[in-house]
């Protein structure tokens, strides 16, 4: 198995627990433990591409200002 190396130093482990595709943009809501959450808003493209669901476990990615959503 590939495993991914991001330069991005902020990555929360989570998992999914609500998914809202929008025409072109889909929110991601991730529960990372504790009662916190992240919310994401991604192309809806990019939420299908990486099978995003309720229950799958994935990575909240921070860079700078943005929030990029990654599975391994």
């Amino acid at each position: 198995m590939i495993r991914m190396k991001l330069s991005a130093r902020n990555q929360i482990k989570g998992k999914v627990v609500k998914v809202t595709h929008g025409m072109v943009s889909s929110e991601i809501v991730i529960d990372i433990g504790n009662g916190q959450q992240i919310v994401s808003v991604i192309t809806k493209t990019s939420a299908e591409s990486l099978g995003l669901a309720v229950g799958k476990d994935v990575y909240a990615v921070i860079k700078s200002s943005e929030v990029l959503v990654a599975v391994d």
